[in-house]
């Protein structure tokens, strides 16, 4: 594996969509929370995962699956990524505070 990129260690416990471990699917999408700095996975299905659908694993177990996730290394807490196909580059955003509503 390559250097290690990331400030938080190996083995802190991320979120992922389970099919991207189980159905080898491939990431999609990435958030870094702004509220507790923990890290998300996601697959390319629309809409939010199912509590059922999510599980723990460490960072470095989802680096193995897929080495771009190093790319996002220093994604800012409160940012998000995404990618339109596993072979596409990761675009990055500020994400929306939670509640945030365009119509405010």
């Amino acid at each position: 594996m390559a250097e290690w990129k990331f400030e938080d260690p190996p083995n802190v416990a991320v979120f992922v969509d389970r099919s991207i471990f189980k159905q080898d699917d491939w990431i999609a999408y990435v958030s870094h929370d702004d509220e507790d700095g923990s890290w998300q996975f996601h697959n390319s299905e629309p809409g939010p995962a199912e509590d059922d659908d999510i599980m723990l694993v460490s960072l470095q177990n989802v680096v193995r699956r897929d080495e771009s996730i190093l790319e996002l290394a220093d994604l800012p807490e409160g940012w998000h990524a995404w990618r339109s196909s596993k072979s596409s580059p990761w675009l990055r955003a500020k994400s929306r505070p939670v509640g945030f509503n365009d119509s405010d």
